[in-house]
């Protein structure tokens, strides 16, 4: 039974002496526990977006920058995601590390990337995954997985091997107002300190679970 499944968190505790003035600084040291710890897809962050008629959205996608200015992920500016965040730009963000009992929530608004940034980028990824950039017109509906085959080859044979950027692709930045770092701890009473930019400030508090 579903209710039945449980775990008691006992890996580690969070406390307020030992946080890092800076919230991205503090995700820094976490992101590295988790891709040394060999978390599975430890870059992986659900983003959240809202669409005109205010219903929500989340999906998976890959963290691809950390920088003092925020997170930064790539995708298809023709998407479902992008038009919402095109209607709403305040989005969110949660990581899950659950071999090291960690969750990160992050909240902020987000912003397209100068185009001289995404296509620097772009011609790092691999080949593959740049012509599938091209092959896929992303979000839309398709008749079948044999059309993104054909779509594929098409760009391979037209392109060859110097792949330019797509317009219709690049990245974002979101800039966060506030992150939470929640630690899993015995009995549910679990460790939960959150961070509020306030005034140019990094604040921190400690939550009820």
């Amino acid at each position: 039974m579903l209710r039945d499944i449980r775990k008691q968190y006992l890996f580690s505790s969070l406390d307020e002496q030992n946080m890092q003035n800076n919230p991205i600084l503090q995700f820094e040291m976490w992101l590295h526990d988790a891709i040394e710890g060999e978390q599975l897809e430890p870059t992986a962050m659900i983003i959240s977006t809202v669409d005109e008629d205010f219903k929500s959205h989340s999906r998976v996608v890959l963290l691809k920058e950390l920088s003092s200015q925020g997170f930064v992920f790539y995708s298809n500016y023709e998407s479902h995601k992008a038009q919402q965040i095109d209607q709403n730009n305040h989005v969110s963000l949660v990581f899950f590390w659950p071999t090291l009992e960690r969750q990160v929530r992050v909240e902020g608004i987000i912003e397209k990337l100068n185009d001289t940034i995404s296509t620097t980028y772009f011609k790092t990824r691999p080949i593959d995954s740049q012509l599938g950039a091209w092959a896929s017109p992303q979000s839309k509906v398709i008749a079948s997985h044999d059309f993104l085959e054909q779509q594929f080859l098409f760009y391979q044979q037209k392109f060859d091997i110097d792949v330019p950027k797509p317009k219709h692709w690049g990245g974002y930045l979101i800039k966060p107002t506030s992150i939470e770092f929640w630690q899993g701890r015995a009995n549910r009473l679990h460790d939960r300190l959150l961070y509020t930019f306030d005034n140019d400030v990094w604040k921190l508090c400690r939550l009820a679970p």
